[in-house]
């Protein structure tokens, strides 16, 4: 997947995937984020060592994942038959192209732990996911048009410590982002 953000790809890994609706983050947010995210890469040549890739995890991926949880947007996800449409979407393939791990959709973004199996790659099932569940949204809802922002989040997820922080993470989402609501 072509795109600005860094995709670090490893064959039989697990992946801690976001994406996002296209509308669910304000533009002076991102723009600001892409500015910092631009100088911060500009200053850190690769390779990235451990250090660098937890602080660009926590200076922006961890960031934005507030942002998201924050609510703006048009939030349709929230909508029951949209957000089974994801739903549908994401299981699909389960056991065939990717081992799908723990997963939520939320009103304007969706996380989920995902494996692709051998011949499959994780551009591919992200690119299938949104392409179907968009074309189904707009069935859906009556109208036309993107409903995804191109990029994409994607961590490898690195040893068993750290997967349990993500599942845990997800598990909580719902919650964090009513935090994140009630405090705006």
């Amino acid at each position: 997947m072509s795109g600005n953000l860094p995709h670090w790809r490893q064959t039989g890994t697990t992946y801690f995937v976001t994406f996002r609706l296209g509308d669910s983050i304000p533009r002076a947010k991102l723009e600001q984020w892409e500015r910092e995210r631009e100088e911060w890469l500009a200053a850190h040549s690769e390779p990235h060592d451990a250090r660098l890739r937890e602080e660009f995890y926590v200076l922006f991926i961890e960031r934005f994942q507030k942002w998201l949880d924050a609510g703006y947007g048009s939030c349709v996800l929230s909508k029951p038959h949209v957000g089974s449409i994801v739903e549908e979407a994401l299981r699909f393939s389960d056991g065939e192209r990717y081992a799908l791990g723990e997963h939520i959709v939320m009103p304007n973004h969706v996380h989920a732990l995902v494996t692709p199996l051998p011949g499959y790659d994780l551009s591919t099932i992200l690119q299938t996911w949104k392409s179907y569940s968009s074309h189904q949204i707009n069935h859906a809802l009556g109208r036309r048009g993107g409903n995804w922002q191109k990029e994409s989040f994607d961590h490898i997820v690195r040893n068993g410590r750290q997967l349990k922080r993500i599942v845990e993470y997800i598990r909580n989402n719902p919650k964090m982002g009513q935090i994140e609501q009630a405090g705006e």
